[in-house]
């Protein structure tokens, strides 16, 4: 029997095929119904917004949980393309970065090169 706490999901890890793993992601965080804080995502107060206590409450709870979502992400994804990401201050930002970057690119780099190999022989 498991020990309270102790965590019996594996993160999915990040294996270059993005749709695949995004899905497996977003099942995961759904499941720890976190996923809201990648869609719509969570953001910071304007500087200088006044906030009651349970304002002040609400927003430090969101912005732990957007620690524990950017903590799975950083385990699912190798150092050498965490590194290559700029904006990661939110999860949101991680998982957006990642999107552009990855998604359908398997797909893309196919295409890619085909054109390439006609533009190859357009020059023979």
């Amino acid at each position: 029997m498991a020990k309270e706490g102790q965590n019996l999901l594996s993160i999915p890890k990040f294996d270059g095929d993005y749709d695949h793993w995004s899905m497996l992601m977003e099942n995961l965080l759904q499941s720890k119904e976190w996923w809201h804080l990648i869609d719509p995502g969570y953001s910071e107060p304007e500087a200088g917004v006044e906030q009651t206590e349970a304002q002040v409450a609400v927003r430090a709870d969101l912005k732990l949980k957007d620690l524990k979502v950017k903590n799975y992400l950083f385990a699912a994804i190798d150092k050498s393309i965490l590194k290559t990401i700029l904006r990661k201050e939110t999860a949101q930002q991680l998982w957006d970065s990642m999107k552009r970057k990855y998604q359908g690119s398997k797909g893309c780099r196919n295409h890619n090169c085909k054109l390439f190999e006609g533009s190859l022989r357009s020059w023979r």
